[in-house]
């Protein structure tokens, strides 16, 4: 075996090591996230509150693998975006912006968390008000939420990206919603948050993807945004654009001054992941970015907006594929929902009836998880919660 295979053989989860960054980083993830919806208050401003997500990530992280003697990367995977009611994702708005949260506001939180490359992801919706949450904004967050719990059974060894677009639609359509179009499930490896593998939110012949299996130690980040709308969101202004990804197989020599400042920064801060633009000088920053994306040396994360009173719900999370099942790392609890909308389709509770454990041959135990942001076994959901129950 030659160096190189021995570097890709280990760098899976059948190295314990690499198990345990993921889990490191999901708990830091998990508790950041938490830390956000406390602060996501009426009249917080929205900046305010993602600047603490951040820093939270980065202060944990911090502390993490100091004393090591080969310096390990460790920090954000992707900056926090609070994306309000019509708007579907990636608003991480810039220190200037003065946009604050209002009372009954629905939030989709959006973070992610590395250690040494390895990446869990999160997003969660919530709605800023006391007591449950009613009416269609239930019914578009229980479709999210039963949809993510039904591709957690369907993202398996054996089963295929194709099932897992089929039923999520499915599931969207029995709570009157949409899932929300051009949205990628993507395969996680080692500093790579977009890998090849995808899980197309919405198949049709402008977009298809490659088919394939999943197969045992893989990872993915499945991500799940439902509407009360058409789901097909539109970028309403270039302007919003604040999230970007260094795009490693592109090179131009830039013009500007400004933007081979920032293009500098950029490769020095940010090489490989995504990051806010809020991370860079302001005045600069605007006038290099748009050099940088026209020339394709940046991809842009584009804030989407559903028209005006329609809601979206978003939810991800980070699946490790392990040889004794499918083990769910980031999550978090949502409020109580009372949808309008009941799921009585035997396809979709014959879904929600899997387990996603598999039993060992011989009648050896069963592991428990531990409590807490380790997932314990997950039990089959019960459709008759009305998509609001969740896994910790």
């Amino acid at each position: 075996m030659s160096d190189d295979e021995r570097e890709e053989k280990e760098l899976d989860l059948t190295s314990p090591d690499v198990v345990t960054k993921y889990k490191s980083a999901a708990e830091i993830v998990n508790k950041a996230l938490q830390l956000v919806i406390s602060e996501c208050k009426p009249k917080a401003k929205v900046v305010d509150v993602c600047e603490k997500g951040d820093s939270f990530i980065r202060e944990q992280t911090g502390n993490m693998y100091k004393n090591v003697k080969k310096k390990i990367e460790r920090g954000v995977a992707f900056p926090t975006c609070i994306s309000v009611n019509n708007t579907v994702c990636h608003f991480s708005p810039l220190a200037s912006d003065e946009t604050v949260l209002e009372e009954g506001d629905i939030l989709k939180i959006d973070m992610g968390c590395h250690i040494d490359g390895f990446i869990a992801v999160v997003a969660h919706t919530h709605v800023l008000q006391e007591g449950p949450v009613t009416g269609r904004a239930a019914d578009v967050i229980a479709a999210a939420n039963t949809a993510a719990e039904v591709a957690l059974r369907l993202v398996r060894p054996g089963k295929n990206n194709k099932d897992v677009t089929e039923a999520i639609n499915k599931v969207a359509a029995a709570y009157d919603c949409k899932i929300v179009e051009g949205v990628l499930s993507h395969q996680l490896k080692q500093f790579v948050i977009d890998g090849n593998k995808v899980i197309i939110s919405v198949s049709n012949p402008d977009t298809k993807v490659d088919e394939f299996e999943f197969e045992e130690n893989e990872v993915y980040a499945i991500d799940i945004v439902t509407s009360t709308g058409e789901g097909k969101p539109k970028l309403l202004d270039e302007k919003q654009t604040t999230v970007y990804k260094r795009a490693v197989d592109k090179n131009y020599h830039l013009k500007m001054k400004a933007s081979r400042f920032i293009f500098s920064e950029i490769n020095q801060k940010f090489p490989i992941l995504p990051f806010s633009a809020r991370a860079l000088e302001e005045k600069r920053a605007r006038l290099g970015l748009v050099e940088c994306v026209n020339h394709e040396l940046l991809q842009p994360y584009p804030v989407l907006h559903e028209k005006p009173g329609d809601y979206a719900a978003h939810i991800k999370f980070t699946v490790l594929l392990m040889p004794n099942g499918s083990d769910r790392i980031t999550s978090h609890s949502l409020q109580e929902l009372q949808p309008t909308k009941t799921i009585d389709d035997p396809e979709i509770k014959a879904w929600l009836a899997l387990g996603t454990k598999t039993k060992k041959k011989g009648g050896g135990k069963k592991k428990k998880g531990k409590k807490g942001t380790e997932s314990a076994e997950t039990e089959p959901m019960d459709a008759t919660t009305n998509g609001a129950e969740s896994q910790e």
